[in-house]
């Protein structure tokens, strides 16, 4: 229960009613694909290094879906 006057502060959870724009200091689609990129680079190394075989596989192919997706990014700026 809250005290009178004071108001509870709600979750950031992405629930609706919620802002469907951008957060402050979040960057756009590439900026994003290029964070995901990285850790999943840095998720397969882990997972290669436990001998987690089908989690090695499956990030490298996330890794590559990102990568391509950056570079037909880029080649549609270019144009």
């Amino acid at each position: 229960m809250t005290k009178p006057g004071k108001k509870r502060a709600r979750a950031a959870s992405g629930a609706p009613g919620g802002s469907r724009g951008e957060e402050p200091g979040e960057g756009g689609v590439d900026e994003a694909v290029a964070f995901i990129a990285e850790q999943v680079g840095a998720l397969r190394k882990l997972a290669e290094r436990h001998k987690l075989d089908v989690l090695h596989y499956l990030l490298g192919m996330t890794k590559l879906e990102a990568d391509e997706h950056l570079r037909l990014r880029s080649k549609r700026k270019l144009s």
